[in-house]
């Protein structure tokens, strides 16, 4: 069995943090240059110019992409030929706090939700996952609450129909309007229970976007996009960058969906040790 010294894990995290925060990923950074071609309205073209300066300002500056630096999501892959030397969990959360302090990232979390006391720049969240092997990949999604708090959850019954279920992801990015800095991606997740179809959702966002999509992505891209929502609300070609959905299996009673938007500055950055 292969041996991992907690103190690895902490180092990698705290880089992750700061790569995450300051470059934004190639392929969001393409798809918001592939859509600036296509916009034919002075204004989007423009506004989406802005966005992709911003993110090559940022990272050639060193800093953040956007101010709100989020509330760090750490996606574990364990291996389960592997021992770690030392408290993950401690090492993650040490991890998040070196980062953020050392790229001088805003720390926006509150350890009491309802009191709005702050403590620090822990605890964070945390989804394991037990896989085979010998390694670990770590992943940072810094997740902004502008758009975290559009995510939307729905127990459809498992004799709707596909319209209705498209219907609830458009009404989503309806609701959220310009609220979240669009042009958005969508992150949907079909199964489960309720509480993982959102975990489904938020995993959904770290697939890249690609041309490579299946026919329910494209139908709900295509009308995205015909919203007219366009980039940061101003009217456009360009709601949503791309779609993303993740299924499982569920109850023979259920069909729990649920959609998770990121704004235009999707950030996640991954390492395997």
């Amino acid at each position: 069995m292969r041996r991992l010294n907690s103190s690895i894990i902490k180092q990698a995290v705290a880089q992750l943090c700061i790569q995450a925060n300051i470059q934004l990923r190639s392929d969001v950074l393409l798809a918001l240059k592939r859509a600036r071609q296509r916009e034919n309205k002075t204004r989007a073209k423009d506004t989406l110019g802005a966005i992709i300066k911003n993110a090559s300002l940022a990272k050639k500056e060193g800093l953040a992409i956007c101010q709100d630096t989020g509330l760090p999501c750490i996606f574990v892959e364990l291996g389960d030929n592997l021992k770690i030397v030392g408290n993950l969990k401690t090492a993650i959360n040490q991890g998040v706090e070196i980062g953020y302090k050392k790229g001088y990232l805003r720390n926006s979390i509150v350890a009491e939700p309802l009191l709005r006391k702050r403590a620090g720049f822990k605890p964070v969240v945390i989804h394991f996952n037990l896989v085979k092997g010998s390694n670990l990949k770590l992943t940072v999604l810094p997740k902004g609450f502008g758009c975290e708090n559009k995510s939307r959850l729905k127990m459809f019954f498992p004799t709707d129909d596909i319209g209705q279920i498209k219907k609830f992801i458009i009404d989503c990015v309806k609701q959220a309007g310009p609220d979240a800095c669009p042009p958005y991606i969508i992150g949907v997740g079909i199964g489960g229970t309720a509480d993982y179809a959102c975990l489904l959702a938020k995993k959904a966002l770290l697939k890249k976007i690609t041309n490579r999509i299946s026919r329910l992505e494209q139908d709900l891209l295509k009308e995205i996009n015909r919203l007219n929502i366009g980039p940061m609300g101003l009217g456009g070609k360009t709601t949503c960058l791309g779609v993303n959905i993740q299924t499982y299996p569920t109850h023979i009673a259920g069909l729990p969906v649920a959609v998770n938007i990121s704004c235009h500055a999707l950030r996640s950055a991954s390492k395997t040790l």
